[in-house]
């Protein structure tokens, strides 16, 4: 910096060969006495060491040499003054540069420092150069610190001390010398100061971290260029990078102080790259427990291997989170699904594999497979080529021995199945804006307790989040927003899904799911599903509708509350069961649905809001409770709210135990269901036997098993109208069906009871 040469300032005084009027020997303000033809000045045209010069008879005290010129002292800048000077004959001097501080009105600014150092001539014809510096700032070796309060200075020197002495004096010098603190005013280190190259070949490792070091709290600096770093490197100074880096996929970079998507994509000039380094710095530097997008969109022509992006980590079990940013996918043939056919052999004892399979490396891990017999989202999680085999992230409840499998791959913007395990990474404000293009994530093979907070799937091809293994246990889905591709079409012809969920205690609250295909799908027991607005509604009249939920492990022991189940059924079934037959386990038990919403618009009657599916004989429910929820129908009436889907088996009515379905809201619903219920009866014609039927009220089409309560209102007459004070002895599970209670009294009898029957027996 030199305001001579930015600005155009004209610091330099005129030399003395042109004249002595712009010289005063007082402080050089307008009026003040001149030199021009002063008895004790002279101009000498050819001194042998000045040429031509001012030669001064010293005859006041402090003899004064001002330029009128008018200096301004800008803020930032520094001016040095000095002179050469040599004692020519008589009393030797002290000589200083020495200034008139003037503010913006004139006035001499008494308070401010306005002379230098002295230096005492000691020889006639010794040449002495004096010289001072003057600035704003109070730093190293300014002489005269102005501050603010002066707007220019008058500038030359005072000769002091005895008086008779001659000297002569050569021509004043003042110059722009910011440059020389400039290391210290303007906070900055240059790498290229330290040997940094920038050529793109050269390693420049050693310079980084030389001027990395000499930086101590300043920013660093890099220009212009192409920075070749060899090794992994980790700056703790604040870094503005101007020319870029180059460094291998496993070479880490770590910047301490601004760990963000912006600095990183500056770094790099690439956002996908800068992106995988922010993600591989936060896996493998303890110093941050977040990488911060900073509303940052990156542009994806195709997934992010994320383990790729790491290298040496497989394995991560730290808490982590990147946040705030937008991933956008962009048209390419990079996310066009794998889609592979192989003929492979299933045997039910080992039933997470495939084995007998001819082409296993045409076939990714983290394929969804399909088949006959196979059950919704089941996955590769693995695959051992020279074996033959693969590992299936759930059992398969009924596939031929052998048969042809399809496998589909579908490609993920943020692709973690190269992790064995990661546990407690949360994604959190990430906008994920598919255009149904490709699908968002794709969860690690292991790990728990990874986090999805405040974030926007907006029309993820085929899935949303997918788990392929079992790094979904413990998953927490918050406050999400859930928006599918392919909501203008009919709820049955659908095939987006939301998430899915192979391990146990999962976390879906506060979220919203827009017309996918279906919204999530959960195996595993104790999940907490609360909150959540499920809507899976098309515009076609009088339409069938598809599950919002399923739960396909028969023991869930889950929770179903406060949610807005909107178009759409809760659906319980056993399908990634390699023995769908009741045997020695649990069968349905455990689900608990209370202070739920339940709407639908304009469906089949048949439609209904909680289904049981077995996929084998035998099963039966327990432990259920259905309370406190409203269900609604709206344009058209539905026959009843829950039911059994029996494409593959019926349950057993016999084994109920614990089923409790009541002080729900219906509306729109023809026939209401309670268990326990209770009606009441009348009987007009005397008869001894009274059979009353109580199964349209129980759920699931089960039998009339319990009679808790008999309550007679009134008398009860007998034929000759005489009241009867005996009670009847009940009987339950009667008729054809066993959906009748019967009620036998010893005489035939006429009058009013409430019954109290129940679906279940007790434990």
């Amino acid at each position: 910096m030199n305001i001579a040469i930015t600005q155009g300032y004209d610091l330099m005084p005129p030399p003395f060969a042109d004249g002595l009027a712009v010289w005063s020997s007082g402080d050089g303000t307008p009026g003040s006495p001149s030199y021009d033809g002063a008895a004790n000045a002279s101009i000498v045209a050819a001194d042998q060491d000045f040429g031509g010069c001012l030669e001064l008879l010293k005859t006041d005290s402090i003899q004064k040499l001002r330029w009128t010129g008018q200096t301004p002292l800008i803020p930032g800048v520094y001016l040095r003054i000095r002179a050469r000077v040599k004692a020519v004959s008589g009393v030797f001097p002290d000589v200083r540069i020495a200034a008139f501080a003037a503010d913006a009105a004139g006035n001499n600014v008494a308070a401010l420092p306005q002379v230098g150092p002295s230096v005492t001539l000691t020889n006639y014809g010794e040449i002495v150069e004096v010289s001072a510096i003057v600035g704003t700032g109070n730093r190293p070796g300014v002489d005269m610190v102005w501050g603010m309060q002066a707007s220019y200075g008058h500038f030359g020197l005072d000769l002091t001390g005895g008086s008779g002495g001659i000297v002569r004096i050569d021509d004043i010098v003042i110059e722009d010398i910011t440059s020389a603190f400039l290391r210290d005013m303007m906070d900055m280190v240059d790498v290229r100061d330290y040997g940094a190259v920038g050529d793109g070949v050269t390693d420049d490792h050693a310079a980084f971290v030389a001027a990395d070091t000499a930086a101590g709290g300043r920013v660093l600096v890099v220009p212009d260029g192409v920075f070749r770093i060899g090794s992994s490197l980790t700056l703790q100074s604040k870094v503005r990078f101007d020319g870029t880096l180059s460094m291998d996929d496993a070479t880490r970079l770590i910047l301490i102080r601004n760990f963000d998507l912006p600095t990183y994509v500056d770094a790099f000039g690439d956002e996908v790259l800068a992106f995988r380094k922010g993600f591989q710095a936060l896996m493998n530097y303890a110093d941050h427990d977040a990488f911060d997008l900073k509303g940052r969109r990156i542009d994806l022509d195709g997934p992010i291997d994320m383990q790729a992006a790491v290298a040496d980590v497989d394995v991560f079990e730290s808490p982590r989170t990147i946040r705030n940013g937008q991933i956008y996918a962009v048209d390419s043939t990079a996310w066009t699904p794998d889609v592979v056919t192989a003929t492979a052999t299933y045997n039910a004892n080992n039933p997470k594999q495939l084995t007998n399979i001819s082409n296993a490396a045409q076939i990714p891990p983290g394929a969804l497979v399909t088949g006959n017999g196979v059950g919704r989202e089941v996955y590769v999680t693995s695959v051992d080529v020279s074996g033959g085999t693969l590992t299936l992230s759930q059992a398969l409840y009924g596939p031929a021995t052998s048969q042809t499998y399809t496998f589909t791959r579908f490609k993920y913007a943020l692709d973690f199945s190269g992790f064995a395990s990661i546990r407690r990474l949360t994604l959190q404000n990430i906008e994920f804006q598919m255009r149904g293009i490709g699908s968002a994530v794709l969860l690690p093979r292991g790990g728990s307790n990874l986090a999805f907070k405040d974030c926007y799937f907006n029309k993820p091809k085929d899935r949303a989040i997918t788990s392929s293994g079992r790094g979904c246990q413990g998953i927490h889905i918050d406050r999400c927003n859930f928006n599918s591709p392919d909501q203008g079409q009919p709820a049955v012809n659908r095939t987006s899904v939301g998430f899915n969920v192979n391990a146990n205690d999962a976390k879906l609250r506060e979220c919203e799911f827009q017309r996918f295909g279906m919204a999530g799908i959960l195996y595993g027991n104790n999940h907490l599903i609360a909150s959540n607005h499920i809507f899976q509604g098309d515009e076609t009249p009088n339409a069938a509708r598809t599950p919002g939920l399923v739960f396909t492990y028969e023991p869930t022991g889950s929770i179903i509350n406060g949610n807005y189940i909107d178009n759409c059924y809760i659906e319980w079934t056993n399908e990634h069961d390699a023995a769908p037959d009741f045997g020695t386990e649990f069968s349905f038990t455990g689900m608990t649905i209370t202070g739920n919403i339940f709407l639908t618009t304009d469906v089949l009657s048949s439609f209904q809001f909680i289904v049981i599916k077995p996929y084998g004989a035998g099963h039966s429910i327990s432990h259920m409770q259905v309370n406190q929820n409203i269900f609604r129908a709206i344009k058209g009436n539905i026959d009843r709210v829950e039911g059994v889907d029996t494409s593959f088996a019926s349950l057993n009515p016999w084994a109920c135990r614990n089923l409790t379905f009541e002080r729900n809201s219906f509306q729109g619903v023809n026939q209401p269901t309670s268990s326990p219920v209770t009606l009441e009866f009348q009987q007009n014609t005397a008869q001894k036997t009274w059979t009353l039927d109580v199964s349209g009220y129980l759920p699931f089409g089960g039998n009339a098993r319990t009679v808790s309560a008999v309550v007679v209102e009134g008398d009860v007459l007998d034929s000759n109208g005489n009241v009867l004070a005996d009670r009847p002895s009940v009987k339950v599970n009667q008729g054809a069906q066993n959906q009748y209670v019967q009620l036998v009294w010893p005489k035939a009898c006429t009058g009013t009871v409430h019954v109290t029957a129940r679906v279940d027996r007790p434990l």
